[in-house]
């Protein structure tokens, strides 16, 4: 039979996901706080409302005769849009408001992985008291991260020796609002993921990603939700080797063998240090943008995999094309600290050449497509090497225009990639 699919979420994330399933036989249907132009061209229906009422979320699903739905953000599972919708019978791939706790309490994520002896995990601490936590940044012998325990949009953290001083931290500390923080070790090396399908204790893993946070060219500026990300056409990254990307799973596998009842993606943040891979954070559900480089090389229906995870059966094996991607982000002119809406966005799907268009947060009038104060769109090169997809998305970029729009444009370039291999060469001394 064809399932009838709703896509929770209207974001770079779920525009990757819309097309993902585009390719099956599924009808489609999506509801976001958000209109996306691209998901709306690819669904049946799109209904504008708030995903983190669960009760808007099952209306709809049951309106339009959903038997399978995909929970894109992190909000909606914090809110627990899953646990809404599997109680009224529709399968929904993504965790249980109880099982999102992996990403959305950091304080929790930590003391679980204690717990369980997770491999990775960092020397840390919580504290629901910010003088007690100034405290302990005087008293810590090295650097730490600071780390609001609740969700932040990938911009709360602010790393002691990166970031911040040792005064800077405590200050941000003493004026915010946060009921509890986790301080850890700063972990210095290169960052990666690997996002992983899981239901029914089994688990599926996809090419390790580096994504790139700081808003700036050469990593500088402040943190964003990413500015654009990489993989290569192996499993891992130039700058690791076969053995560090199996380490990573196997922090994975371990996590889902503790995790009860897990069901949908978990993505690992990683550090591939001097001493290992460590564990940066968990998120429970696709990166974004690293769902944009994984799924465009997914040969595996990604409604097999729906359907297997419902029905309680194994995850079929994933098929991935052996294609490097470079996804690059572009923004309202400065962002994420000061970001002017209302730039035209002159790019579309026919005039992105060989590029893939996912919008994000866009505003769609009678007169085209404009910025609003989030992140734009993304533009992906599919290649068979890093380089090459990087000229693919920067030949689209540059139909764009630069016209009230910021972009990294040296995210997959070879110095930079050549530098990422250089650290990490260096921190093992080699």
């Amino acid at each position: 039979m064809t399932e009838t699919v709703l896509l929770v979420g209207g974001g770079g994330r779920e525009h990757a996901v819309a097309r993902a399933l585009d390719a099956s036989d599924a009808d489609l249907y999506a509801c976001a706080g958000n209109r996306n132009p691209g998901i709306a061209a690819l669904a049946e229906g799109f209904d504008t409302l708030e995903t983190t009422n669960p009760q808007a979320v099952v209306s709809y699903a049951e309106d339009v005769g959903a038997t399978l739905a995909v929970v894109g953000p992190e909000g909606p599972l914090a809110a627990g849009v899953a646990d809404a919708l599997d109680d009224a019978g529709i399968y929904a791939f993504g965790p249980q408001e109880a099982e999102a706790r992996i990403e959305t309490d950091k304080a929790y994520q930590r003391r679980f992985m204690r717990e369980y002896e997770i491999p990775g995990c960092p020397d840390f601490a919580t504290f629901d008291e910010m003088e007690a936590a100034c405290e302990y940044i005087d008293d810590y012998d090295g650097d730490l991260a600071v780390k609001p325990a609740g969700l932040t949009g990938g911009k709360g953290v602010r790393v002691i020796g990166d970031q911040v001083t040792t005064e800077e931290a405590k200050d941000y500390l003493r004026d915010s609002d946060y009921d509890r923080v986790v301080l850890e070790e700063r972990l210095v090396g290169e960052e990666f993921t690997v996002q992983a399908f899981v239901a029914n204790g089994d688990l599926r893993v996809t090419p390790a990603v580096q994504d790139h946070k700081r808003a700036y060219e050469g990593d500088e500026g402040p943190n964003t939700g990413g500015m654009g990300s990489y993989n290569d056409a192996a499993l891992e990254l130039p700058f690791m080797g076969e053995a560090a990307y199996r380490e990573a799973v196997a922090v994975l596998e371990a996590t889902v063998d503790a995790l009860d009842g897990y069901k949908g993606v978990l993505y690992g943040q990683f550090m591939l240090t001097a001493d290992g891979v460590k564990v940066v954070e968990f998120n429970a559900r696709f990166g974004d943008p690293e769902a944009m480089n994984t799924l465009p090389v997914l040969n595996t229906d990604l409604l097999d995999v729906l359907v297997a995870a419902r029905e309680g059966d194994f995850l079929p094996e994933l098929s991935v094309a052996p294609k490097a991607t470079v996804c690059k982000y572009a923004v309202p002119e400065g962002y994420p600290t000061d970001p002017k809406a209302g730039a035209k966005v002159e790019i579309d799907p026919e005039n992105a050449g060989d590029a893939l268009l996912f919008y994000a947060s866009v505003d769609e009038r009678e007169d085209g497509i404009y910025t609003t104060t989030s992140r734009a769109f993304a533009v992906v090169g599919v290649a068979d090497t890093i380089t090459e997809a990087e000229e693919i998305a920067e030949d689209a970029l540059a139909v764009a225009g630069e016209e009230g729009l910021d972009v990294r444009h040296d995210i997959g370039k070879p110095e930079l990639v050549q530098q990422r291999i250089d650290h990490v060469a260096a921190l093992r001394g080699e």
